[in-house]
């Protein structure tokens, strides 16, 4: 097991951490947390960092957990179109041949930091998110114990489902060490219909498309602040059923069919140390958000760039239509300025599930909605 004072670079939202850890193994994990739950550590877990902006500053940071050495695929049973991954792998590295794991995979990111924020990309019409696509997972508590849920094997904690509590926690709960996912075969034939769209008519494209019976893997707007909107369509599966339903949307949207998306497809729109909001919308609002925005139309999944002023207006837009958004990440001047993720319906239940797992507080103090 691997120990060491932090360095420089060793930092979670500008607050220094004082000592790093590397396990390699759940066991080792185990040990790491043992010991850091005796001295009243404070932790922060870390993957590739590709998401450690996100969220608030921790309130105090002790330890850093780093997963780099929690990498590689653990088992791949074909058969049963199942992998076990261990948390620090890095999506993109991912290759089980003629099967695939549909998340579709951020610059960088590992297994265990796409679980903790729950992110996916274009492909969750079709394949879901991580949540859905999650079916075992084992952590260790921030106490040290172990904990294993699905598969074979259910040890759920004082009747909670792991998985799905896990997902989306923000490393708040305890570390990830491995996952087990429910694979898909790769597609044959892929195939993006992209076209332009006049704002003013695109809830009736977008309506058009749900109608069309084409079932899309993903459909993706970029609306920009002044002309028409980009649509593009993936289609996915055997190359003659492909090329029949790309030809029955082109005909419907009047555009093209392409074998490579367009660039910005499954992109974030703020650039980097940018302001990033994600909006959730009904379907039927996606349309009428009136501002540039980028992401799913197919499951009112956005993304928008902003500043510390637009954040407000975004937000009230949002909840206007029937959803929310939140701030996923912002330079320090800017955190300081805005409400990072806005109301939350269910916080108190949330801060319950904090107590029964991490009752001091310890994991990533702070940096989770309501302070959790």
């Amino acid at each position: 097991m691997s120990w060491r004072a932090a360095g420089d670079g060793d930092t979670v939202g500008g607050v220094p951490a004082r000592y790093v850890a590397e396990p390699a193994s759940t066991e080792e994990a185990s040990a790491v947390l043992t010991a850091a739950a005796t001295d009243d550590l404070a932790v922060v877990i870390r993957g590739a960092g590709s998401k450690l902006d996100w969220g608030l500053p921790p309130r105090r940071l002790d330890l850093i957990v780093d997963t780099s050495r929690l990498a590689g695929v653990v088992e791949h049973a074909a058969g049963d179109l199942i992998t076990v991954v261990r948390a620090g792998t890095r999506t993109a590295d991912l290759d089980f041949g003629s099967q695939q794991l549909a998340l579709d995979p951020r610059p960088g990111a590992t297994i265990g930091g796409t679980v903790a924020a729950n992110t996916s990309g274009p492909r969750r019409l079709l394949y879901g998110t991580a949540r859905d696509l999650l079916i075992g997972i084992t952590v260790v508590r921030p106490d040290g114990r172990v904990a294993r849920a699905g598969g074979k094997v259910v040890k759920n904690v004082a009747g909670y489902d792991l998985g799905k509590l896990f997902t989306g926690s923000y490393g708040t709960l305890g570390l990830i060490t491995e996952c087990v996912f429910r694979l898909h075969p790769v597609p044959r034939a892929r195939s993006w219909v992209t076209a332009r769209v006049p704002a003013e008519e695109l809830a009736g494209a977008l309506a058009a498309i749900r109608g069309a019976q084409v079932v899309p893997s993903a459909v993706e707007i970029d609306r920009p602040e002044r002309g028409p909107v980009a649509v593009a369509v993936l289609l996915e599966g055997t190359a003659e059923g492909v090329q029949d339903r790309a030809a029955r949307l082109v005909e419907l949207l009047g555009g093209t069919a392409v074998t490579e998306p367009p660039g910005w497809f499954g992109a974030d729109p703020w650039p980097a140390g940018g302001v990033g909001v994600k909006l959730t919308v009904p379907l039927s609002k996606v349309a009428k958000l009136p501002f540039p925005l980028r992401g799913s139309a197919g499951t009112g999944v956005l993304y928008a760039t902003a500043t510390a002023e637009s954040v407000a207006g975004m937000r009230a837009a949002a909840t206007a239509a029937g959803g929310y958004a939140v701030v996923l990440t912002a330079p320090p001047e800017v955190r300081d300025r805005v409400d990072m993720w806005g109301p939350v319906p269910a916080l108190a239940l949330m801060r319950r599930v904090k107590e029964q797992f991490d009752p001091g507080h310890r994991f990533a103090p702070g940096r989770f909605v309501g302070g959790i």
